[in-house]
């Protein structure tokens, strides 16, 4: 039979007290809850509206996947932040600068083509059309049996967790953003789960700590906390995105998957966990931004084998024509020799595989 999370908890199973409390000799694996395997694939910003949903609307849905497609098929889910609303209903948020909004029948069967399993809600676009365009997302996300998090009609709902069985893994997954915070979800006020993401304010101790007790209560293999945080740009994280990411794995975090700065970061492997400090953005019809090479970016694969987290694969990627696909040539060298060298400072093992990348994990 397998044993959940908190049995394995409870029976103080030998490296995962370490990964998640207090440190502890080094053993070789670090064990999720079950015994299952998955593969499952993580990438940062999905951007379905403006230019890409006039390029799609009407055509193949898949098509905005590119050849990256065979992939994200392959994998047993996908984990993402969709960058924008789903409806065609709703009012403008006032002096916004950019709003994004898909059409339902180009968004969802897209969504749907590329295995999508969980999207994060929490961001600053997904009220760009207000709560009737909030609302209309999270009902196409439930009826295409896509879950969600991050965003709902008060901030008891935003601060829900998704959670959805990917491969032989039960995965709770929790969103939260610290970008927009007139998007906020209060008591009574449709919004985002806004927090201040940082492991010194005892608000958002008090909210992410509940957040997780209510992931842990479906007995989930695997938690994943994604995190919309940070300033465009920004090539590194900060030292406070640091501390925080370290504390989420602490109480109990597996995967953090960052987003939001449209720029790859590094990778690092905290206690056996990977964090993502930012995946970049997988689909946009953003301009180029001279110099930071935004239309490069990455899938990132978590492997997990016998209910251990064995390594995290990564596939260059680049978007053109309101498309992904995997990159090849100088853009594939680019992105590897980036991650490598943002990754280093963390002292991450960053091994060359086939056209991609391949980090291990396993030491708590």
């Amino acid at each position: 039979m397998r044993r959940t999370r908190r049995e394995l908890l409870a029976a103080g199973v030998a490296g995962l007290a370490g990964c998640l409390g207090a440190p502890t000799q080094t053993s070789p694996d670090c064990p999720v809850g079950g015994s299952g395997d998955a593969r499952i694939g993580f990438v940062g910003d999905v951007m379905l509206g403006r230019n890409v949903n006039d390029r799609w609307v009407g055509e193949n849905s898949s098509g905005v996947w590119g050849s990256t497609l065979g992939r994200l098929r392959a994998l047993d889910g996908l984990v993402l932040n969709l960058e924008c609303c789903v409806s065609s209903r709703g009012e403008r948020w006032p002096n916004k600068t950019y709003y994004f909004r898909a059409d339902p029948a180009f968004a969802v069967p897209a969504l749907q083509a590329a295995g999508t399993s969980v999207v994060s809600l929490a961001n600053n676009h997904v009220l760009d059309y207000r709560e009737p365009a909030l609302r209309d997302t999270r009902t196409h996300l439930s009826e295409a049996g896509i879950e969600h998090a991050g965003a709902g009609p008060n901030r008891d709902a935003a601060l829900e967790p998704a959670v959805t069985d990917i491969g032989e893994l039960t995965v709770a997954t929790i969103a939260l953003t610290d970008q927009a915070p007139a998007y906020a979800a209060t008591e009574t006020r449709p919004g985002t789960a806004y927090v201040s993401l940082r492991r010194s304010n005892p608000v958002t101790r008090a909210l992410v700590l509940d957040a997780l007790e209510r992931a842990n209560s479906h007995s989930p293999d695997l938690v994943v906390a994604s995190l919309y945080w940070g300033p465009n740009w920004e090539t590194s994280p900060a030292d406070a995105q640091v501390a925080f990411a370290h504390w989420l794995v602490d109480h109990g975090v597996d995967v953090v998957h960052g987003h939001s700065a449209h720029v790859l970061q590094g990778v690092e492997v905290y206690r056996g966990r990977p964090i993502l400090y930012d995946a970049a953005d997988f689909v946009d019809d953003y301009i180029h931004k001279e110099g930071f090479h935004n239309k490069r970016s990455a899938l990132f694969e978590l492997v997990v084998t016998d209910g251990h987290l064995d390594t995290l694969r990564i596939v260059p990627i680049q978007i053109a024509d309101e498309a992904a696909s995997v990159a090849d040539g100088e853009a594939a060298t680019w992105v590897r020799e980036t991650i490598r060298e943002r990754s280093n400072p963390f002292g991450t093992t960053v091994e060359h595989r086939g056209d991609g990348l391949s980090i291990p994990l396993g030491t708590c």
